[in-house]
């Protein structure tokens, strides 16, 4: 049941961003895009950080995935 579980969040988070940019991303889509993409960021750098256990590695990649996913955001 926990595996169901982590596959069906996995799907969500992965599959809402396409459908919020699928409709011609405005101020209010991006919004939401950018609050997914923010909990997707938040996710990724507490994996690394309990993975690695490395100070510089959590520092980079909490600089880095932020900034690369903010960029990913459609132009305003």
């Amino acid at each position: 049941m926990k595996r169901l579980f982590g596959v069906c969040l996995v799907l969500l988070l992965s599959l809402t961003p396409a459908i919020v940019f699928a409709s011609e991303a405005g101020g209010y889509s991006r919004g939401n895009a950018f609050m997914y993409f923010a909990a997707i960021a938040a996710v990724l750098i507490f994996g690394i950080h309990d993975v690695f256990r490395k100070r510089w590695l959590t520092l980079a990649s909490a600089v880095a995935i932020p900034v690369f996913l903010y960029l990913q955001l459609p132009a305003q």
